[in-house]
């Protein structure tokens, strides 16, 4: 479309003959004014005629969105379009700089925006490690704390009750995480009626008792399996066998550390190895660790972590040995608490495999920041039996 002058005033007289300069101008199809659409339009000089382009005819088809192209752009509609003039960004009455200028389509209701703005940066997301609450984890940690002392030096017995408990808890959580996740029917009565006499029976009697236990309990549970159809009996039975001797017989090791004469001290000495062994692989490892230790298992724990918590578990295992363990030495507290450290993480890395082949972050959510009780338990009950064999071999039972 040619374009209209905005103001042609007193029009001359034609000139009786052809100007060469108009008909180059006409087959060159030359135009004034601005070409694109994001020219600033230039200052008009004095006595020339101001040159206003109406229309871009695009081949835009695609529809407006409700509301205009960008919130708090108006929609032109149709032929009556302002010219780009006035709407372009900078000039009076357009747009402000940088907002999205809008060019008319030939389709009513439809404009193109040009240019958008830059979006803005959203915060970044603060990742929690772990995925767990820290503070909730602290604070049951603590509580957790508060009530094993209590019962450990009040009445030693009373430590007894709190092993039994957290023995039925766990065998609870795990064979109902096994109903739900494998369809897996591990008899729960049996194993823990015989999960309780193992505790008792190891405290009382001895790991003599506390074995016959576990083999009667392996037998109620195949008698108590029978009263179902025999499809998947196998798998049944054995699922229960192992949650009996992996939850309450490895806990009889506790009770019986708990039996000797100075069982407090044995047991605060196993249980601050086993959370030093934690904790030092977590602090370690979240500052230091590089190598990844069992990616496919555990994706969290490195290799540096790991050596962290060797080595303030042996620290750890060093001091109290000498000054709480009658007959103890340091350097056996060395060995006991680098054993620990060990079978610590691979208690942990075993029940990290059976969570992946469930399919599940955690085995309960009984404690808030640390999951069930045998989140908790992963790692005590592997090192229960190493830790009381060298108590036994280095001071006597």
């Amino acid at each position: 479309m040619p374009p209209v002058p905005a103001d042609p005033g007193p029009q001359p007289a034609a000139p009786s003959g052809p100007d060469p300069a108009e008909g180059s101008s006409r087959e060159t199809g030359r135009l004034s004014g601005p070409l694109f659409r994001d020219e600033q339009p230039g200052a008009v000089e004095p006595g020339a005629s101001e040159t206003v382009v109406l229309r871009a005819i695009t081949d835009d088809t695609r529809p407006a969105p409700v509301g205009g192209p960008h919130p708090g752009a108006a929609a032109y509609p149709g032929p009556s379009a302002p010219p780009v003039a006035a709407g372009h960004p900078g000039v009076p009455g357009g747009p402000a700089v940088g907002q999205p200028f809008l060019v008319p389509s030939s389709h009513p209701g439809q404009e193109t925006p040009l240019a958008q703005p830059d979006p803005q940066p959203q915060p970044a997301q603060r990742k929690q490690r772990g995925g767990r609450n820290l503070q909730a984890a602290i604070g049951v940690g603590v509580g957790l704390g508060a009530v094993i002392v209590a019962s450990l030096f009040v009445v030693k017995a009373l430590f007894l009750v709190v092993v039994i408990a957290a023995v039925s808890v766990g065998v609870w959580e795990l064979t109902s995480r096994l109903a739900e996740r494998k369809e897996i029917k591990a008899p729960l009565v049996p194993l823990v009626v015989g999960g309780i006499a193992m505790v008792a029976t190891g405290y009382w009697s001895g790991i003599q008792w506390a074995a016959a236990s576990l083999a009667l309990t392996g037998l109620a549970v195949m008698v108590w399996r029978m009263a179902e159809p025999p499809e998947n009996y196998l798998r049944d039975i054995t699922a229960g066998i192992f949650t009996a001797f992996y939850v309450p017989f490895l806990a009889t090791f506790v009770a019986m550390m708990l039996a000797a004469d100075d069982g407090p001290q044995r047991i605060v000495l196993f249980l601050i190895v086993t959370v030093c062994s934690d904790t030092g692989a977590y602090a370690v490892g979240y500052k230091f660790g590089r190598t990844k230790l069992a990616p496919t298992i555990s994706p969290g724990k490195t290799r540096e972590g790991l050596a962290g918590g060797i080595g303030l578990s042996m620290l750890a295992g060093a001091l109290l040995m000498e000054l709480i363990i009658d007959g103890g030495s340091w350097w056996q507290g060395l060995i006991l608490g680098g054993c620990a450290a060990v079978t610590a993480t691979l208690g942990d890395l075993g029940e990290s495999m059976i969570k992946r082949d469930l399919g599940i972050k955690d085995m309960g959510t009984l404690l808030p920041g640390h999951g069930g009780i045998m989140d908790r338990l992963d790692s005590l009950l592997p090192t229960a039996p190493v830790v009381w064999l060298l108590l036994a071999a280095f001071v006597g039972s």
